[in-house]
């Protein structure tokens, strides 16, 4: 009998997660890369594939206006209105790539690929920060991801690629 009740259990619960795996066709791939003690940004959706590296800024480098501990010299730029997956892995040991305002907190582990899908619907910044437990550095690995105009996205990917050429 108990058996029974969990076979009458399982079966709609297979379908209920199933419709749950919400999949969207993505205008946009951003693969996610975490290193000791900084972030990798890939998106290679484009003419010129597109690398880069997001490091903490310095204290003594800071201006008027940026955050300790959460502003970074190379920010991720992503358009708004624009369905987004978010690719991440990691390079040594597990992250966590999570920024709460945009409602996403991704591990980050070696050998795996996780995804999810992020729309931003307002312009401006969000950021986050490593919440896996990474190493003695992990409260310094900031996150922050520009929402933009897909104007201004385009820009920023044309002054990417051309210095990376």
């Amino acid at each position: 009998m108990p058996a029974f009740i969990l076979v009458a259990i399982a079966i709609p619960s297979f379908r209920v997660l199933y419709l749950a795996d919400e999949i969207l066709v993505p205008n946009l791939t951003v693969k996610v890369i975490g290193n000791q003690w900084y972030w990798r940004y890939d998106l290679d959706d484009f003419m010129t594939p597109i690398s880069f590296e997001s490091y903490p800024k310095a204290e003594d480098t800071l201006e008027i206006g940026e955050l300790r501990n959460l502003d970074v010299d190379n920010p991720l730029a992503l358009p708004v209105g624009t369905i987004i997956r978010i690719l991440t892995t990691s390079t040594d040991v597990i992250h966590s790539w999570a920024v709460p305002s945009l409602g996403v907190k991704l591990d980050a582990m070696p050998g795996r690929l996780n995804q999810t899908t992020v729309i931003i619907n307002r312009l401006g910044s969000f950021y986050g920060q490593c919440s896996e437990l990474c190493g003695t550095a992990h409260a310094f690995m900031p996150i922050r991801v520009d929402g933009v105009k897909v104007s201004q996205f385009l820009a920023w990917v044309h002054a990417i690629a051309q210095d990376n050429a």
